[in-house]
């Protein structure tokens, strides 16, 4: 669903490159829900604690968000990822 290259376009979800410190909705190409504009728009940005409550249960951190998938449980995994 997303691409990790920032020159790669976007696909089902939008690229990642770089997203630790990007505004929330902070790629161009992609469409996002109104959930992720209206976070832009506060001035929200990706940060380890953001994208973690995000990973946990993304419908909770942002209602209406259009991002399909469920949240992760274990936090070791959500750990890693926001590693990553």
């Amino acid at each position: 669903c997303h691409a990790l290259e920032a020159a790669a376009p976007a696909g089902a979800g939008p690229q990642l490159a770089a997203l630790g410190g990007r505004a929330l909705a902070g790629d161009p190409s992609f469409d996002y829900s109104p959930a992720l504009r209206a976070a832009r728009v506060r001035g929200e940005r990706w940060d380890a604690a953001a994208l973690d409550r995000f990973l946990a249960d993304p419908e909770a951190a942002y209602p209406g968000t259009w991002m399909g998938a469920n949240g992760l449980d274990e936090p070791a995994v959500r750990a890693a990822v926001v590693e990553f």
